[in-house]
């Protein structure tokens, strides 16, 4: 791995949550959260993954902005009637507030976040 790339998974790291069936409750429940749903067999789903990196360093310290891989916690995916990917969720409280289906531009997704704080 080049140095470049270490920086880059360190960022993501930093800002982006893996979200899971075991911690979704204790991360979720608070503030206002983007939950990308998304597999990694899915070609839209790997367009939107850097938009997602980049909406999660813009938010930081403001909304957290998760992903949950809909082959690794099909419980989560279940509880949200998730039946497209990917589908993002912004959460407030643990209520969701709004939902996308399909690849979104990351000024929509900054621009949904910010009328949520």
């Amino acid at each position: 791995m080049k140095p470049s790339e270490k920086d880059e998974d360190a960022t993501k790291q930093a800002h982006e949550l893996e979200l899971t069936d075991t911690n979704f409750d204790t991360e979720a429940s608070k503030g206002v959260v983007l939950i990308d749903f998304w597999a990694p067999w899915c070609g839209p789903c790997l367009s939107q993954g850097p938009i997602i990196e980049k909406v999660a360093v813009a938010m930081s310290g403001k909304a957290k902005v998760g992903k949950c891989n809909v082959d690794e916690a099909p419980r989560l995916a279940e509880r949200f009637g998730i039946r497209s990917i990917p589908s993002l969720i912004i959460l407030k409280d643990n209520q969701e507030v709004e939902r996308f289906v399909g690849v979104q531009p990351e000024t929509g997704l900054i621009s949904a976040i910010k009328k949520h704080l």
